[in-house]
């Protein structure tokens, strides 16, 4: 590892700048250095308020302009090789009056069916678009709210978490780092805390090391814990807690 202190290295250590050994012997200076812990969450945090900052939405005519395209180009089709100009005379001269009919019906059909396809595949892709833009937006709501607190967590594994609470947008946001991913069948799943009563809060997606999670519905939650759950999620934690955490206060 460098010979740097590793108090310096918070900085370059949320933005994913150390190598794989600097990381994980940071990662074991994190588990001694409560001030290190805190300063590394803050900063994490801070770099996801301005990736989601520059955020853009699609403008509005893009729909429009994307399910235009799909009905103007025409796909490539393959070439065949042309054959000496006799040859294609000949050829064309017996296959056209038989074929032509059956050419253009089978060839309008392929179109039709082609073009009906890709509209699909383009409104599918747009709302799935929307969704994430929404879902982002909502997240930098919390994360920009004027009465947002955080606090700083180690999770299992060495990942670490930060915790984002606004009661005003009564919604959290927990964005981890360096999460270990959960055995097949299983995903981790988030879960609010209330004087004793858990109930869901949301799923961490089981394919990302590195995500910003939306909880919602904070109420009068006094913490919060996740478990590993059957894909899907449970009604009521089905395992002891990885980790729980009060809310900032």
């Amino acid at each position: 590892m460098t010979t740097a202190d590793p108090h310096t290295l918070t900085g370059a250590y949320a933005l994913h700048a150390l190598t794989h050994d600097e990381r994980e012997e940071f990662r074991r200076h994190l588990a001694a250095c409560e001030p290190c812990t805190q300063e590394t969450a803050e900063l994490s945090a801070t770099a996801t308020r301005l990736a989601l900052a520059v955020s853009l939405t699609p403008r509005p005519a893009l729909r429009a302009q994307v399910l235009h395209q799909i009905t103007t180009v025409r796909q490539d089709t393959p070439r065949r090789p042309l054959l000496p100009k006799t040859a294609r005379t000949a050829r064309r001269g017996r296959l056209l009056p038989r074929w032509a009919l059956a050419a253009s019906l089978a060839a309008a059909a392929a179109l039709g069916t082609t073009a009906a396809w890709q509209h699909q595949r383009a409104e599918d892709a747009l709302q799935q678009a929307r969704q994430s833009q929404q879902q982002t937006d909502r997240i930098a709501a919390v994360l920009a709210a004027p009465d947002a607190k955080t606090r700083a967590t180690t999770l299992p594994g060495g990942a670490t978490g930060t915790l984002t609470v606004s009661d005003h947008q009564d919604k959290a946001v927990l964005a981890v780092t360096a999460m270990t991913d959960p055995p097949p069948g299983k995903v981790y799943q988030l879960w609010f805390n209330t004087h004793g009563t858990m109930r869901p809060a949301g799923l961490m997606d089981p394919t990302r090391s590195n995500q910003s999670v939306l909880m919602d519905g904070l109420h009068d939650a006094t913490g919060m814990g996740i478990t590993l759950e059957p894909t899907g999620g449970s009604p009521q934690p089905t395992t002891t807690p990885l980790t729980q955490m009060n809310l900032p206060t």
